[in-house]
Parts: structure tokens; sequence; C-alpha cells
């Protein structure tokens, strides 16, 4: 009887161990595992694009004459295409960008190096070629840019022959770009443009005068990323 006890007992202590183990295992089996920290992936600016700009001009004109040196405000808009190629080592992104615009800036004023005539300059269309360097913060880009500026340059004396230039100068600025989604890009910039001085010959402006023109333009872009 006795034996019998001690099996019974035996047996019993057994059965809780065993249950006991398998609710332990049941219990870390059910712990929720925890998911990772997400980690948005490093943007990489390097590639192929093209897009749309559009912003204001706003500088000056001077019309020098052996008589009378005047100048004037000239300010408009602009509007046009851009293509470009982004290289990034590291958190340094270097560029080469090229862009043409149609142009409206102009200006005109009544002085004495137009015999006393309304003296008015025009740009009609403005290009540039550019370097670009710039430093990643993720999808945001700031940069500096330089190169050359090209457009042409209409010396227009009211009411006597005008003169119509081809000029190539030079051009500065910089600005800031942003990766929105996908592959679209928009940014801001500034750029100071120089196109030179030329002289209007005595028979289009009345006499010999040189025209230069200089102006600051601010705009904004839209880019597609290839």
């Amino acid at each position: 009887m006795k034996r019998l006890i001690l099996a019974g007992i035996s047996v019993l202590a057994l059965a809780a161990a065993v249950s006991a183990t398998n609710a332990a295992d049941l219990g870390r089996r059910g712990m929720p595992a925890k998911a990772p920290a997400y980690v948005e992936p490093v943007y990489n600016w390097t590639g192929f694009y093209a897009g749309i700009n559009g912003g204001w001009g706003f500088g000056s004109s001077e019309w020098s004459a052996a008589t009378a040196t005047h100048s004037f405000d000239i300010d408009g808009g602009l509007v046009g295409g851009t293509v470009g190629y982004n290289y990034q080592m590291g958190l340094w992104v270097l560029g080469l960008e090229g862009d043409i615009d149609w142009s409206d800036i102009r200006g005109s004023a009544v002085n004495a190096p137009c015999l006393g005539v309304s003296c008015e300059t025009r740009n009609s269309w403005l290009a540039t070629a550019r370097g670009r360097i710039g430093y990643s913060f993720g999808r945001f880009l700031p940069y500096v840019t330089a190169g050359g500026a090209f457009g042409d340059v209409k010396m227009n004396p009211i009411g006597l022959a005008s003169q119509t230039d081809t000029r190539a100068g030079w051009t500065a600025g910089g600005g800031v770009e942003f990766a929105l989604t996908g592959p679209w890009t928009a940014k801001v910039e500034y750029l100071y443009v120089d196109l030179g001085n030329k002289t209007c010959n005595a028979a289009n402006c009345g006499i010999a005068t040189s025209v230069d023109f200089t102006s600051n333009i601010v705009r904004a872009g839209l880019n597609y990323r290839f």
C-alpha cells in the first residue's frame, strides 16, 4: 500500500513538472518579436535629368557714347527648359547643367546717348552652360554654380534703326534642390548674368554707342531624373 502511495505521488510530481515546462515554453513563444527600426534608404543624386524652369530677371543696361553715359533698369520674365547630369561622390555632388529660356527682359529711357530719343535694351533669349558643386543632406541639395551665359541683346533707339547682337558672357550663383517623390525634384536658384558690352554703330544708333547688359535671375524649376 505504501509503495502504491509513493508511486502515485511520483507520477503526480512528474506530471506537474512537465506541465510547468510546457507553460514556460508557451509563454516564451507567445512574446511578440520586436520589429527592426526603419532606416530610410540613402538618396543618390547620380544620373541624367531634364526639366522646365521659369522666373524673373532684373538688372540694368548702360548706354555710353562720346557725348554722355546713361544707365537704366531692365526687367522681365523668362521660361524654358533644362538638361543636366549629376555624379555623387560621398556627400559631394558634381554636375553639369545647361538651359535655354525665352526671355522678355527689357527696359528703356530717354537720354543723351540716344540723341534725345528713348533708348531700349531688350533680351529675347538667354542660355547658360554651367558646372555645379553641391553637398547632399539626403534629399536636400544646396549648391553653387558658374559658367558661360549666351543671349541676344537688341539696342533700339526708338525712331532710329536698331541693332541686335548675339553675345557670350558669364554667370554665377547658387540654389537649393529638393527630392520630391519618385524621380521628381524641384529647385530654386539665383544667377547673376553679364553679357558684356558691344558697340551699336552710328548707322543704327545715330552715334557710336557702347551698350552693356547685366541681370539678376531668380527662378524655380522642376526636373525629372532618369
